[in-house]
């Protein structure tokens, strides 16, 4: 099984296609970062000029905490592209190359094959994460500096003290990795049924975005549904930056104020991913492989 796996992470990392998704990330990352630091206190003024009014904010705002925290906004309903172009090309890929028929001759099962295959997709997603990670919070610590993070949220303002980020940071980086992993999952047990890349690819990120808009659609006749969309749980990670606070609306440092909620979120996207593995495992398993 070992032997396998790193068959399979070889196959991914001597494409060099799949190292075109590492410096997507470092590009849209760097962009950013760039015209956050050319014109970052515009955008900060324009965040808060409905609370400016009221607050007497001072200090610096504008810090690598923050930076990370706009940086995951954007780029995390992204990522899923990325990593659906190494997952849903597996199987297929190797189905449209005529090498599948070749594998499946030795002597290893087909289940050995999933996983092994599955495995280095779930590995080069976390790999993706951990390369975001040290771009969008390390670099940004580096380049922008360190402080407490203000969370802007709708009706309400978050100050987290800077000795209680890092850990939320881990938190959510760990939660992104299980979404994404979801979403590899899905690719992945697409490519089973096709012959072509491009088929798994397309249809994965349809799925992504009708279920997207489901979940953000506030109709009553798809609130019934939402809960079982992935979609609906994968800005879970969001959760882990606002705290519970005491009678007098101080922060309670260490806190998550919707712990509960975080929790069955990530359960709801395990679920997912235990499932499609099954079904990818029984699939293929009954799969006529005539290429």
């Amino acid at each position: 099984m070992w032997k396998l796996l790193k068959i399979e992470l070889y196959k991914i990392f001597s494409r060099p296609r799949t190292f075109i998704s590492f410096g997507a990330v470092a590009l849209l990352v760097g962009i950013i970062q760039f015209g956050l630091k050319l014109d970052g206190n515009t955008y900060i003024d324009f965040m808060l000029r409905d609370v400016s009014v009221s607050l007497d904010i001072e200090g610096k705002v504008l810090n690598g905490y923050l930076i990370c925290y706009i940086i995951l906004q954007l780029l995390l309903v992204h990522v899923p592209l990325l990593i659906t172009i190494i997952s849903g090309d597996l199987i297929s890929g190797e189905a449209n190359m005529g090498t599948l028929r070749l594998l499946l001759t030795k002597p290893v099962s087909r289940t050995e094959v999933i996983l092994a295959k599955f495995g280095a997709a779930t590995i080069y997603t976390l790999i993706l994460l951990v390369w975001m990670a040290i771009l969008a919070l390390f670099l940004s610590l580096v380049i922008f500096g360190n402080g407490d993070m203000l969370n802007l949220k709708a009706e309400y303002i978050v100050q987290l003290k800077s000795t209680d980020v890092f850990w939320r940071y881990l938190a959510a980086f760990g939660f992104a990795a299980i979404a994404m992993v979801t979403v590899a999952a899905i690719g992945f047990f697409l490519s089973i049924f096709a012959e072509n890349s491009i088929g798994p690819i397309v249809t994965t990120m349809s799925i992504i975005i009708a279920f997207t808009i489901l979940s953000t659609l506030d109709i009553p006749v798809f609130n019934v549904i939402k809960p079982f969309l992935f979609t609906t749980h994968m800005i879970g990670w969001k959760g882990f930056f606002d705290v519970k606070v005491t009678t007098d609306n101080v922060a309670i440092i260490g806190s998550v104020q919707n712990l509960d909620r975080i929790l069955i979120a990530a359960g709801v996207l395990i679920l997912h991913i235990i499932g499609l593995l099954i079904a990818s495992i029984a699939v293929f398993k009954r799969k006529d492989i005539l290429s």
